[in-house]
C-alpha cells in the first residue's frame, strides 16, 4: 500500500451537493458553481505523485481510498484505478462515481459523490480556512 497525506481547507462557498463527483483543488477560490468541491488550497497535486503510484492507478484492480477529516469528523470515498488515468493535472483531483477518466480524475467507480457526504462534514467545510486532513491510500490487488 502507498499512503499520501496532505491538507486542504474549507471555503465559504463549499456546497457539496454534486451527485457524481467529489473534488479537491489547489486553487484558493471557489464559486458557488463548484458544487463538487469540498476543499481548496490543497498542498498536493495529482501531477506530483510518485511514478510508482501513477503506474499503480492505471490498473483497474487498484483500490483508491480518499480519507478526509475535519474537526474529528471523517469521511471516506473509495473507488478504483483505470487504464486511462494519467494524473497529469496540477490543479484538481476528482473522485468520480462514473468510469470517466481524464487528467483530473483521482479515481473512478467511487462509492460516494459530494452529495453523499454527511451534511455535518460539509457544514464544517463552509468555514473559510478550516483545515481538512486528507489521506490517499493506493492498495494494489494481491
Amino acid at each position: 500500500m502507498h499512503l499520501v497525506r496532505f491538507k486542504a481547507y474549507g471555503h465559504e462557498n463549499v456546497i457539496g451537493e454534486h451527485k457524481t463527483t467529489v473534488e479537491i483543488t489547489t486553487e484558493d477560490y471557489l464559486t458557488i458553481q463548484g458544487t463538487c468541491i469540498v476543499g481548496v488550497q490543497a498542498n498536493q497535486k495529482l501531477s506530483d505523485l510518485a511514478p510508482k503510484i501513477r503506474e499503480l492507478v492505471t490498473l483497474e484492480t487498484t483500490k483508491i481510498v480518499l480519507v478526509m477529516e475535519v474537526e474529528g469528523i471523517i469521511e471516506q470515498v473509495t473507488g478504483t484505478g483505470g487504464q486511462n488515468l494519467t494524473y497529469s493535472d496540477s490543479v484538481s483531483m476528482v473522485a468520480r462515481t462514473s468510469s470517466y477518466q481524464c487528467g483530473r480524475t483521482l479515481m473512478i467507480n467511487a462509492d460516494k459523490a459530494a452529495s453523499n457526504l454527511s451534511r455535518e462534514f460539509v457544514r464544517l467545510l463552509e468555514k473559510n480556512g478550516v483545515e481538512m486532513n486528507c489521506e490517499l491510500h493506493f492498495i494494489p490487488e494481491r
